[in-house]
């Protein structure tokens, strides 16, 4: 008989609060044709994208986060000393270790709590609910902070038609804590390793270093590019719309639901075609709210469910309580879907 004593917290967990950062700069398709041979029609048409935001010098990936977890937890009506963990979804924060989660935990005021950071590309978010309501439910802590944030403007290469159109920086930040009912459902999740080279990294950071510049890909100036994210479009297209729809599908029977149940679908903010494709797939009822938060601010990675789910409370086009499927997907490829009470 084993000797260790089980130690059991809530019997559920729900999303409390939820908080946003979008940089100060708005940037048009205008000045990303500066460097491509596009047009604002195209872009449009592809992607849906408009607008997006890039992070300046100050708005680091720490430095966004602390802003949206603040109106995090300012909504969830909790202080930062009680959250127990701070759980950060980023692929752009360029320092291998610490996890920058230690710095966002201290500067918040928590009062010591866990901090890592996980990489899930674009489902992170997801990964990062399913960690927190495991915890919850565990008793580890009764309060844990869900961060996804990303300054993808760091990884863009602006030069290339097929990328440079598509990525945003931002934080989005919930605050996850105990329910005696049950308002984040089963999470479908998992990974298709075999696909990993459809979204990577155009140069690994050890290659990098110890290349010399004539191995090194060169930008129109002659000088060395940085690594940025690159991937195949057509692919991960016909992945996101045809898999991610079945994954979708299974979240919503997991928690015993079905599309006519649903308020609110919050899907990645990858690209407005494959949101399309994906409610046309579902065949989501006229009364469903759809995030298209990816038209201003697009793709964000892992930041993406958490602001668009903050600006549709926002602007009143989803209110608490409402029943949400969301589910994120990209590289990796991972994917992760569950339904949720919004706060």
């Amino acid at each position: 008989m084993s000797k260790i004593k089980a130690r059991k917290g809530a019997p559920y967990a729900r999303i409390l609060g939820v908080g946003g950062y979008r940089p100060v700069r708005v940037v048009p398709n205008e000045v990303i044709l500066e460097r491509i041979e596009s047009s604002d029609e195209w872009i449009r048409s592809r992607s849906g994208i408009e607008t997006r935001h890039w992070a300046n010098d100050e708005e680091t990936v720490a430095a966004m986060s602390i802003e949206a977890s603040g109106k995090a937890i300012a909504d969830a009506g909790i202080s930062a000393e009680q959250i127990g963990a701070v759980v950060v979804s980023t692929v752009s924060h360029f320092s291998q270790t610490p996890a920058v989660a230690t710095e966002i935990a201290d500067k918040l005021g928590t009062a010591k709590a866990a901090a890592f950071d996980i990489s899930a590309g674009c489902a992170g978010f997801g990964y990062g609910l399913t960690l927190a309501k495991g915890m919850i439910v565990e008793g580890s802590a009764q309060y844990v902070l869900v961060i996804g944030v990303e300054r993808l403007s760091d990884l863009t290469d602006l030069e290339d038609r097929a990328t440079a159109f598509l990525f945003g920086d931002g934080a989005g930040a919930v605050v996850v804590g105990p329910s005696e009912e049950p308002h984040i459902g089963p999470t479908v999740w998992g990974s298709e390793g075999d696909k990993s080279n459809t979204i990577k990294q155009t140069v690994p950071w050890d290659q990098f270093r110890n290349s010399d510049v004539s191995q090194l890909p060169l930008d129109s100036k002659g000088e060395v590019k940085f690594p940025a994210i690159t991937q195949e479009g057509q692919a991960v297209f016909r992945w996101a719309v045809f898999e991610m729809a079945k994954v979708a599908k299974e979240a919503l029977e997991a928690a015993g639901l079905t599309a006519e149940d649903l308020d609110v679908f919050i899907p990645h903010q990858a690209n407005e075609r494959i949101i399309d494709s994906m409610v046309k797939t579902l065949k989501l009822p006229e009364h469903v709210t759809v995030a298209r938060d990816v038209r201003t601010t697009g793709n964000t990675s892992a930041a993406s469910i958490p602001l668009a789910m903050e600006r549709l409370l926002a602007t009143g086009e989803a209110k608490s309580g409402d029943t949400a499927l969301v589910i994120g997907f990209g590289a990796g490829l991972v994917y992760a879907a569950t339904v949720v009470t919004l706060p």
